[in-house]
């Protein structure tokens, strides 16, 4: 699936409004904040990105949570810390592990790359329509 007009008219068909991804990692410097830039403006998007550790550019919080319909995490430790902090907030909310680690550079090419293939996958209708939260993906 492409990165446009596709993701759009799709999820509209869906639910009707702007998907909206929340991506995190840890200290919200490289990872995350280059999968939001990467998917930002993409029509039928919006994007954010937080970090989970005390000194995080942009911390996660339970309004980011609330904002999302889909939460991106990069490692299952992300996903470990924000269940642990935000389970209420994260109740019926997908949560879904990206496996990149903290090898790369923000906008480094190999992260953007990574980024493409991992995310769009989970676009597709039947990930929109879930409910479920799944680190393991």
């Amino acid at each position: 699936m492409s990165r446009g007009g596709t993701v759009s008219a799709l999820h509209r068909n869906i639910v009707g409004h702007p998907l909206k991804l929340l991506f995190v990692c840890s200290r919200n410097r490289w990872r995350s904040p280059t999968a939001e830039k990467l998917f930002h403006g993409v029509d039928g998007l919006q994007t954010r990105s937080a970090g989970t550790e005390e000194g995080a550019r942009v911390k996660v919080t339970a309004g980011h949570l609330g904002w999302a319909d889909l939460i991106f995490v990069m490692e299952p430790k992300h996903a470990r810390r924000l269940r642990a902090k935000f389970a209420g907030e994260l109740a019926g909310k997908p949560v879904l592990c990206l496996h990149i680690p903290d090898d790369f550079q923000f906008m480094q090419p190999e992260l953007v790359a990574l980024l493409e293939s991992t995310v769009t996958p989970h676009l597709a209708a039947d990930e929109m329509r879930s409910e479920t939260t799944d680190e393991h993906r």
